[in-house]
C-alpha cells in the first residue's frame, strides 16, 4: 500500500511538471477558462457606482458587474434579465417579477428591497449621498417604485412612458443591505453586484480586473448559453489611442480593441491572427448649427449649408464606406425614422441660390471640433469654399469645447450624440426639444416640441409613429443641423476569442464569451 502511494504520488508530481511546461501560446485551460483583455477607447471610466455616470465605457465595465432586471441582444432587441416579466397593469403601472434564486456576489439574496433601492437613488432628488443622480433623467416620468412583495416590484409613473424597458436597460441592481453595512466609499472601493464577474482590483484611470462568479444565476435566458462564465478573469484595460491598442493587439497583449479607425481595418482584416467584425452603430455624427446667432437665424441659410457640404463623400472617402448617410435627423433603422425623407443632394449652386436668396455674401466662418474629427472638417471648409464662404477649423479638447458651445459662443460644430434606445425619444428629445440638455443648435420650434411631447406619451405605436414623422419632417424643412451620418461600430479581437460579437450600443459583454485552446 505504501509502495502504490509513493508510485501515485510521482505520477500526480510528474503530472504536474508536464502541465506547467505546456505551451505559453495557450492562454487557457478548460478547467481554468483564461484571462481576456478588453482595450477600451478611453482614458479613464468614470466610477464604479452604477447610479452616478453618463458614458459608455463605463456601462461596458459595470454591466459585467451587475445585471438589470432587462437586458439588450447586441443587436437591440430588450430580454428578462434579473426580471423574468413584466406585466402593464395600466399606462402608470408597470409591475416586474423578480428571478427567484439571483444573488449577489457575497452570497446574499437579490429580491425586491434591492431594486426599490437601486432605483430610489437614480429617481429621487438628492437620492445619490445627497446630490441627484445624472442617470434620473434616463428614467423619464418614474416617481416611484413600490415592492409588492418580496419578488414583485411596481414602478409608478406621472405619465405614459412607453419606452421604459429601454430605459431599463442602462439601470443596474445593488445590493441594499451590503450599500448599507459598508457605505458609499467602500462600495466605491469594493462594488458588489449580481452580474457575472466580481470586481477584484484596479484603477479608474488604468485597468479594472474582474473574476468570473462563479454563483452567477446564469442571466438572460434569451441569450444562450445560461450559466457562470466560461472565462476565469476580465481585464479592462485603459488605451485611448488606437494605434498603441492596435499594436498591443497584434502583439497579443490585449484579446479585444473596441475601435478600430476606418483606414486601419483592411490591415487588420488580412491578419490571420486577427478577426474583425463590425455592426450598426447608434451614434448620430452631425454638423450643429448655432440657430441663434445671424445668418444662421436664416433658414435658408442652414439649407444651404446642407446642399454645400458631401456627406456621402465624407463618408466614404474619409470613413472608408464604413457608415450610413442619414436622410434626417434619425437612424434608417430606429423606431419611427422617418423613410419618405430623402438626404439633401450635394448640390453647390442651390447652396450659392439660397444664400444669395437670404441676402448673404462674404460669410466667414469657423468650424469646431475635436482633434479626432480635424480631417472631416477640413473636408468641409474646403466644400463651403467651392460656395463662397470662408472656412477655418479650430481644435479643441471636448470638455472646452462643450462649455463655450453651452454658452453659445461658437458657429459651427462637429458634434454625435448616441441613439442606445433606437427611438426618438433619446434623441429627438434632448437633441431638438426647445432649452433641453443636448440642444447645442439652440433650435426651438413649438409645433416640434408639442409634437415630441405628445409622442412620448403615446402608447399606441402606430399614432406615435405618425407623430414623428410630421416631427422630422418639419426638422428636415427647418434645417437646425447639416444632417450627418452614422458609423459602423468595427472592432477586432485575437482569433481565439470565441462566442463575440460587437453590440450596437458598444458594450462588451463577457458573460457569454469564452477563448479557445488554439
Amino acid at each position: 500500500m505504501k509502495k502504490t502511494a509513493i508510485l501515485l504520488a510521482l505520477l500526480l508530481s510528474l503530472l504536474l511538471v508536464l502541465g506547467g511546461c505546456t505551451s505559453s501560446k495557450k492562454v487557457t485551460s478548460e478547467k481554468d477558462g483564461g484571462t481576456i483583455v478588453i482595450a477600451l477607447n478611453k482614458g479613464s471610466i468614470v466610477t464604479l457606482d452604477p447610479a452616478d455616470y453618463r458614458d459608455r465605457e463605463t456601462e461596458t465595465v459595470l454591466r459585467n458587474i451587475f445585471d438589470g432586471l432587462v437586458t439588450r441582444t447586441y443587436d437591440g432587441k430588450v430580454v428578462p434579465e434579473i426580471a423574468e416579466s413584466w406585466e402593464i397593469i395600466s399606462p402608470t403601472e408597470w409591475e416586474f417579477k423578480i428571478r427567484k434564486g439571483v444573488t449577489f456576489q457575497n452570497g446574499d439574496p437579490l429580491t425586491a428591497d434591492d431594486v426599490v433601492f437601486t432605483f430610489n437613488r437614480i429617481i429621487k432628488e438628492g437620492g445619490l449621498e445627497g446630490k441627484t443622480s445624472p442617470r434620473k433623467g434616463l428614467m423619464g416620468p418614474v416617481e416611484d417604485v413600490q415592492k409588492i412583495d418580496d419578488y414583485t416590484v411596481r414602478f409608478i409613473l406621472k405619465e405614459p412612458f412607453p419606452v421604459l424597458l429601454q430605459a431599463l436597460v442602462h439601470q443596474q441592481i445593488i445590493p441594499k443591505k451590503y450599500y448599507e453595512e459598508v457605505g458609499y466609499e467602500e462600495f466605491l472601493k469594493h462594488p458588489i453586484g449580481a452580474g457575472p464577474f466580481k470586481y477584484v482590483s484596479g484603477k479608474l484611470d488604468e485597468q479594472i480586473v474582474l473574476e468570473r462568479y462563479d454563483g452567477y444565476y446564469g442571466g438572460s435566458p434569451d441569450i444562450p448559453p445560461v450559466g457562470p462564465p466560461s472565462l476565469k478573469r476580465v481585464v479592462f484595460r485603459m488605451i485611448p489611442e488606437p494605434s498603441t491598442a492596435i499594436a498591443a493587439l497584434e502583439k497579443g497583449e490585449v484579446n479585444i480593441v473596441q475601435y478600430i479607425p476606418p483606414d486601419m481595418i483592411e490591415r487588420l482584416k488580412k491578419n490571420p491572427n486577427i478577426q474583425v467584425k463590425e455592426n450598426d452603430g447608434t451614434r448620430v455624427y452631425i454638423l450643429e448649427i448655432n440657430n441663434k446667432m445671424p445668418p444662421f437665424d436664416n433658414k435658408k441659410v442652414r439649407q444651404a449649408l446642407n446642399y454645400a457640404i458631401d456627406m456621402d463623400s465624407i463618408v466614404k472617402e474619409i470613413y472608408k464606406g464604413y457608415g450610413v448617410r442619414l436622410a434626417g435627423p434619425m437612424l434608417p433603422y430606429a423606431f419611427a425614422a422617418n423613410t419618405d425623407l430623402k438626404p439633401y443632394e450635394y448640390n453647390p449652386d442651390k447652396a450659392k441660390e439660397l444664400l444669395k436668396e437670404a441676402g448673404v455674401r462674404d460669410l466667414k466662418v469657423v468650424i469646431d471640433t475635436q482633434p479626432f474629427r480635424e480631417e472631416e472638417a477640413l473636408a468641409i471648409a474646403n466644400m463651403l469654399e467651392k460656395v463662397g464662404i470662408k472656412a477655418s477649423v479650430r481644435t479643441w479638447e471636448w470638455g472646452v469645447l462643450q462649455s463655450e458651445i453651452q454658452k453659445g459662443t461658437r458657429q459651427l460644430y462637429l458634434t454625435d450624440w448616441g441613439n442606445a434606445y433606437l427611438d426618438p425619444f433619446d434623441f429627438l428629445n434632448p437633441k431638438l426639444k426647445t432649452g433641453e440638455r443636448g440642444n447645442y443648435s439652440f433650435y426651438s420650434n413649438p409645433e416640434v416640441d408639442r409634437l415630441l411631447d405628445e409622442a412620448a406619451k403615446e402608447t399606441d405605436n402606430a399614432k406615435r409613429k405618425e407623430l414623428y414623422y410630421r416631427a422630422q419632417e418639419i426638422i428636415y424643412d427647418d434645417a437646425p443641423w447639416v444632417f450627418g451620418y452614422s458609423l459602423k461600430t468595427v472592432e477586432a479581437a485575437t482569433k481565439n476569442v470565441e462566442n463575440w460579437q460587437p453590440s450596437m450600443d458598444g458594450r462588451e459583454n463577457m458573460h457569454r464569451v469564452k477563448l479557445s485552446n488554439e
